[in-house]
Formats: structure tokens, sequence, C-alpha cells
């Protein structure tokens, strides 16, 4: 299963012509700190993909730095309602990914975005490729366009 979620995903990469820097890595990358050792880069520069459940429980995508924190009232009052955290069910039928690997972009079903303005600190950023085994690499820029995500203040 592991290789169709990263093909899934390199699909999506091609489709929106960004270079394939796909990397998988010796041990997982479940969490932002094992990400950022195993790659030798700063937490903050790994993008947390948070699914969440939005009003009318539809979901939203938050694409937090590995080193912050995403303020869930924050995030509401910037959707217009409640939100909360997907459970591993929601996240996987809103992304198609597990948690742990979510990349993103690429999912079931366009996600509307939200971008941590923190990202903004870092040249290159790092996030899942579909496992928590697999990362790639883009630029801030990259990340807007791909996902048409808006850049905001989340924590």
């Amino acid at each position: 299963m592991a290789g169709k979620s990263v093909d899934r995903f390199r699909a999506a990469l091609m489709q929106r012509r960004l270079t394939d820097t796909i990397v998988t890595l010796d041990a997982s990358a479940r969490t932002a700190d094992d990400a950022a050792a195993a790659l030798g880069c700063a937490t903050g520069a790994i993008v947390k993909s948070l699914v969440f459940s939005g009003p009318g429980a539809q979901p939203l995508l938050v694409l937090g730095t590995g080193d912050g924190r995403v303020d869930e009232a924050r995030v509401g009052e910037r959707v217009g309602g409640p939100v909360a955290l997907g459970d591993a069910r929601f996240v996987r039928d809103a992304a198609g990914y597990a948690i742990g690997g979510v990349p993103p972009f690429g999912h079931n079903q366009d996600l509307p975005t939200l971008i941590d303005r923190r990202l903004e600190r870092y040249a290159t950023i790092w996030a899942a490729a579909g496992t928590p085994e697999t990362v790639f690499s883009m630029t801030l820029t990259d990340l807007i366009r791909a996902t048409g995500g808006e850049v905001v203040e989340v924590g």
C-alpha cells in the first residue's frame, strides 16, 4: 500500500509540474522532530499537514510548521466556525492518506487550505509524500501554487 500512496502523490507532483524531490528515509518521519533529524534541517521547516473538521463537518487542511502549534480557535475564527482535529478515519476519508503521511496536496478531494505564515522563514520546506517514511522538498511559493492555500496566522 505504501508504494501506491507514494505513486499517487508523485502523480500529483507531476500534474502540478513540480520537481520530484521525494526521498525515502531510513526511519519513520511520523513526527516533525523525526523528519528534521533525518533530513538535518530545522524542525520548523517541516510542514505538518493537519486535517480538521470545520464548520458543517467539512474537511479543512492546515499546513503548519513542525515547531509550531495550530490554534484551533484562531483557525475557527478564520473559517467562520469551530474546528476540531480529524480522527484517523476522517483524515483518511478526506485526504486519502493515513495520519503521518498526509501530503499537502493530491488528496481525494480539494481541501480548503490555510498555510502557516511561519513557513516564510525557510527557503526550502519539507512535507510528507504519502507515507511516514517519505518526504519531499519545495519552496513556499510552490506550496502556495500547488495547494491554492492562503498564508495566514494559525498559531
